[in-house]
C-alpha cells in the first residue's frame, strides 16, 4: 500500500474511492507536496504527457481504486534563458520573447502561459518560476523564452506580504495582467451558430456579453507579441496642424455608429468610425478626441435597470484596466488572433483620419484604475505592487482624489516613467497626435513613497510634503513637457479633480492646453440672459486672456466648449432647467445639479411652437459663440444635429439610444441646424481673425454697445458687440443680444464700405446663414436695405449676428 501511495504521489490522481477520510487526506497531501517540489526545481515545463491510464487495486482489505497516468516523455515546450530587464513588457526579438516586469516588494514571481481555450477551462499550461538570482535585476523580474507561441497568452503571479495596512496585497493565486501588456484578452465561449453565415461568437470579444458562467470579471490575460505582426501605414506621417486651427470633436467610438441608422458594416467599432469620417470632414472637424479607448470592462456596473428594462454598463470607459491595450471590444475582430486585430483596426482609424487631414487625440485616464479601493478586484497594478502604483495613506488606505476609489501614484518615479512610456507607445506605434488627460490635476499631486524619500530624491523633513500635495513643478508634467517625442504632440488637461481646480493655473511649460470649464460656465450664463456676465463673456471671446496671458500662454491654450460628454447636450441645455437622471436608477441623486441651463419657458421636449423656435435660436447662438471665440473650439458628438438625452446629464451607464448618435436625426437636421454648423466652421476656417495666434489688441478689435465704440460693461448689460479686422473678409461685425427685448443697433461707420448681413440666428433656415449660392439671397438682403442704408440693424431678443464689410457701390 505504501508503494502505491508513493507512485500515486508522482502522478495526477484522476478518480479514487477511499475507505476512510484519513486515506483520502494522505493521498492528497502527498500528491500536492510532490507537485510543489517539482514546480520549484523545473523552470521549463512539465516533461510528461498524459496518454494512457492504469488502474491499480491495493487489496481486498482496503477498497481503494486509483487511476494513474502512464507518463510519456516529451520535449520541453520552451527554452528558458535569463532574459533582459529592458524593455518592460513582452518583446519579440532574437527568435523568442523577452518578458520583463517591475515589482519592488514581491518575494517571488511566476510567468504563466496558456491559450484562450485553456483559460476558459481555468487551466494554465506553463508556469515558469523566476529565479531571484538569475531572473531579476534590481526590482525588475525578467526571462527570455524560445519556443512555439502560437495562440499563446500570458500573465504573472506574484507572492509576498498580504498586509493591507502596509500597503501590500500579494496573492500567489491571482493571475495578473502585465501593466505593459500591449493587448489584453479574455476567454472565449463558443456560441451556437444562428445560421450558416454566423459560425460562432466569443464572449468577451463582444461588447456587453457576459463571460463564462455569467462572470462580469472573467480572467484577463495578455497577448504574446509576434515578430510577424505588421501594419501597412502607407507612409502615414503626423499632420502637425497648428493648434490654433483645430476644430475638435469629442467622439465615443461605440456610440458613434452603434445605432441601426448608421448602416455601417461593423457598427460600434473603430472600422465603423472610419466609414463615417467623411461626415466629420463635412462638418469642418479636423481633430477627433476619442473618449477612452484603453482596455476597460464595460460590465463593471452591470446590473438590471428596471427603469429602462435593460442593463447598466460602463459605457464611457473612464475605468482603465490596461493602458497599453486598445479596447478590444471596439474592434470588429474582437479577441480573435489574441487581439492583434484590435491593434490593426485602431491603426486603420488613425491612418484613415490622417488621410482626411483629421488628427486623433486620445482621452487618457491616468488618475485612477478599475481596481478601485480595497473592495475592488485585483487585476494588475494592485497585485504587482500596490504601494508603488497607488497613492496610499500611512496605514494603507487608498486616497481618493479621483472620486473613483483609488488615485494613481503619478509622481512616483516608477509610475511616472510608466506613464511616459505609455504615451510614447501610442505616439510612435499607433501614430496618435495627442492626449486629453482626464482629471489632470491628479498628475500634479505629490506621490506617496514608502521609503521616506520625496519625489525629488531628498529626505523628507517633517510634513513639508504630504501625500497628495499639489506641486508647483510636478516631475511627471516636467518629463512629458520636455520629452523629445511628446513635446511635439497636443497635450490637453482637464485641469481639476475632486479637490483641486486649476483652470488657468495648470503647470504648462508653455505647451499644455486646458479644457476651459470657466468658458463653458460663463458662456452658458450670458447666452441665457443672466445679468453680470458681459465683461466675463468678452474675455471668453478673446481667448480668456485673464486666465492665460499672464502665464505666457496663447489663446489656443484654451479649449473652448459649451457641452461635453459629462453634462447636458446642446439640445438639452436649452430644453431643461433641471437634470432628469431617473433612468440611471439612482433616484436622480447623481450628476451635476448646477447646469446653468434654461428651458426657454417650458420644461422638456414637448413645448409650444414659440418655445421651440427660441430653443433653435439659442442653439445657434451657442454654436456661433463657439466658432467666433479665440481659442480652440470643441464640439460634442451629436450636438451638430441636436441630440437629446431627455435631460440626463450623467449618461455614463447607458449602452442604448440615449448615447447613440442618431444618423436618421442628423439627416433630418441637414437642411437646418447641421447646415448652420457646417457653414460656421467653414467661416471660422476661412477667416484669418477667428483663430489668432495671440490675444487680439485694440489695433484689431474694437468693442461696441448699442452705439459704436460705447460698450456697456455694467451688471445689467446683456449686449456685447465687437468688430474684427480680417485680412480675408476685410472686417467682421459680431453682436450678441441676450436680452428678452429686441434692439435696433447703430453700426460703426467705415468710409467707402458698408455692412452686409451674413448670419442672423433669429432667422429660420436657410436665411440664418446667407451663402452666395442661396437662391433667395438678394431678396433677403433687400429686406435689410433700409436699415443698412441708415447704418442700423434690428436684432430680436436672444439672437446673434455676423455682418461682413463690403465695398459701398453708392459711395
Amino acid at each position: 500500500m505504501m508503494e502505491l501511495v508513493q507512485r500515486a504521489s508522482s502522478c495526477f490522481i484522476h478518480t479514487a474511492k477511499f475507505s476512510s477520510p484519513q486515506n483520502r487526506r494522505h493521498l492528497a497531501n502527498s500528491s500536492c507536496k510532490s507537485r510543489k517540489k517539482k514546480s520549484q526545481t523545473n523552470t521549463t515545463s512539465s516533461n510528461f504527457a498524459r496518454t494512457k491510464s492504469l488502474v491499480v487495486r491495493a487489496s481486498d482489505e482496503v477498497d481503494t481504486a486509483v487511476v494513474l497516468d502512464k507518463p510519456t516523455l516529451r520535449p520541453p515546450r520552451f527554452q528558458v534563458f535569463d532574459g533582459s530587464p529592458a524593455p518592460f513588457g513582452a518583446t519579440a526579438r532574437d527568435g523568442g520573447v523577452n518578458f520583463a516586469v517591475f515589482s519592488m516588494n514581491a518575494v517571488s514571481a511566476t510567468l504563466c502561459l496558456t491559450t484562450l481555450s485553456d483559460l476558459q477551462d481555468k487551466r494554465v499550461i506553463e508556469q515558469i518560476p523566476l529565479d531571484p538570482l538569475t531572473n531579476k535585476t534590481g526590482d525588475v523580474w525578467h526571462v527570455f523564452l524560445k519556443g512555439d507561441f502560437t495562440e499563446m497568452v500570458y500573465g504573472y503571479k506574484f507572492d509576498g506580504d498580504f498586509s493591507p495596512q502596509g500597503g501590500h496585497y500579494y496573492d500567489s493565486s491571482q493571475l495578473l495582467l502585465d501593466p505593459y501588456a500591449k493587448v489584453s484578452a479574455q476567454p472565449c465561449i463558443p456560441f451556437p451558430s444562428i445560421n450558416h453565415l454566423i459560425q460562432a461568437v466569443v464572449s468577451r470579444g463582444e461588447f456587453g456579453v457576459l463571460g463564462p458562467e455569467g462572470d462580469c470579471w472573467p480572467q484577463m490575460v495578455c497577448m504574446v507579441p509576434s515578430p510577424d505582426a505588421q501594419f501597412d501605414w502607407e507612409g502615414d506621417l503626423p499632420l502637425k496642424l497648428p493648434q490654433r486651427d483645430l476644430v475638435i470633436y469629442e467622439l465615443h467610438v461605440r456610440g458613434f455608429t452603434r445605432h441601426d441608422s448608421s448602416r455601417t458594416e461593423f457598427p460600434g467599432t473603430y472600422v465603423g468610425v472610419v466609414e463615417k469620417l467623411d461626415h466629420l470632414k463635412e462638418l469642418g472637424v479636423n481633430c477627433i478626441e476619442l473618449m477612452p479607448c484603453h482596455e476597460f470592462n464595460e460590465l463593471e456596473y452591470y446590473s438590471y435597470n428596471s427603469v429602462l428594462g435593460d442593463y447598466k454598463m460602463n459605457f464611457w470607459g473612464y475605468s482603465t484596466i490596461n493602458y497599453f491595450s486598445p479596447m478590444i471590444r471596439y474592434s470588429s475582430a474582437g479577441n480573435l488572433d489574441c487581439g492583434h486585430g484590435a491593434i490593426n483596426e485602431f491603426k486603420l482609424l488613425v491612418k484613415e483620419a490622417h488621410k482626411r487631414e483629421i488628427e486623433v487625440i486620445m482621452d487618457v485616464v491616468f488618475n485612477h484604475t478599475a481596481e478601485g479601493n480595497e473592495k475592488g478586484p485585483t487585476l494588475s497594478f494592485r497585485g504587482v505592487d500596490n504601494s508603488v502604483f497607488y497613492m496610499l495613506a500611512p496605514k494603507g488606505e487608498f486616497y481618493n482624489y479621483s472620486g473613483c476609489g483609488n488615485t494613481f501614484n503619478c509622481n512616483h518615479p516608477v509610475v511616472r516613467q510608466f506613464i511616459l512610456d505609455c504615451l510614447r507607445y501610442w505616439v510612435t506605434e499607433m501614430h496618435v497626435d495627442g492626449f486629453r488627460f482626464d482629471l489632470a490635476s491628479i498628475l500634479t499631486r505629490g506621490s506617496s513613497l514608502w521609503d521616506a524619500v520625496n519625489v525629488y530624491g531628498n529626505p523628507m523633513g517633517g510634513d513639508l510634503l504630504t501625500t497628495g500635495t499639489p506641486l508647483s513643478n510636478p516631475p511627471l508634467i516636467d518629463m512629458i513637457s520636455n520629452d523629445p517625442v511628446l513635446r511635439g504632440v497636443k497635450l490637453l488637461a482637464e485641469a481639476w479633480d475632486c479637490g483641486l481646480y486649476q483652470v488657468g493655473r495648470f503647470p504648462h511649460w508653455g505647451i499644455w492646453s486646458e479644457w476651459n470649464g470657466k468658458y463653458r460656465d460663463t458662456v452658458r450664463q450670458f447666452i441665457k440672459g443672466t445679468d453680470g456676465f458681459a465683461g466675463a463673456f468678452a474675455e471668453c471671446l478673446c481667448g480668456s486672456p485673464n486666465l492665460y496671458q499672464v502665464g505666457g500662454r496663447k489663446p489656443w491654450n484654451s479649449i473652448n466648449f459649451v457641452c461635453a460628454h459629462d453634462g447636458f447636450t446642446l439640445a438639452d441645455l436649452v430644453m431643461y432647467n433641471d437634470k432628469h437622471n431617473l433612468a440611471n436608477g439612482e433616484d436622480n441623486n447623481d450628476g451635476e445639479n448646477h447646469n446653468n441651463s434654461w428651458n426657454c419657458g417650458q420644461e422638456g421636449e414637448f413645448a409650444s411652437i414659440s418655445v421651440k423656435k427660441l430653443r433653435k435660436r439659442q442653439m445657434r447662438n451657442f454654436f456661433l459663440c463657439l466658432m467666433v471665440s479665440q481659442g480652440v473650439p470643441m464640439i460634442y458628438m451629436g450636438d451638430e444635429y441636436g441630440h437629446m438625452k431627455g435631460g440626463n446629464n450623467n449618461t455614463y451607464c447607458h449602452d442604448n439610444y440615449i448615447n447613440y448618435f442618431r444618423w436618421d436625426k442628423k439627416e433630418e437636421a441637414s437642411p437646418d441646424f447641421f447646415r448652420f454648423c457646417c457653414l460656421m466652421t467653414q467661416l471660422r476656417r476661412e477667416s484669418e481673425s477667428l483663430g489668432l495666434n495671440d490675444f487680439p489688441t485694440a489695433e484689431r478689435l474694437q468693442w461696441h454697445g448699442h452705439s459704436p465704440g460705447t460698450p456697456d460693461w455694467s451688471e445689467a448689460s446683456r449686449f456685447v458687440a465687437f468688430t474684427l479686422i480680417d485680412s480675408v473678409k476685410g472686417a467682421l461685425y459680431i453682436a450678441f443680444n441676450t436680452s428678452h427685448l429686441p434692439v435696433t443697433i447703430s453700426l460703426p461707420e467705415w468710409p467707402g464700405y458698408g455692412w452686409e448681413p451674413l448670419v442672423d440666428t433669429s432667422k429660420p433656415a436657410p436665411f440664418d446663414f446667407l451663402t452666395d449660392d442661396l437662391p433667395e439671397r438678394d431678396t433677403a438682403i433687400k429686406q435689410y436695405a433700409h436699415f443698412l442704408d441708415a447704418n442700423l440693424y434690428p436684432m430680436l431678443s436672444y439672437s446673434s449676428i455676423i455682418l461682413v464689410l463690403s465695398p459701398d457701390n453708392d459711395a
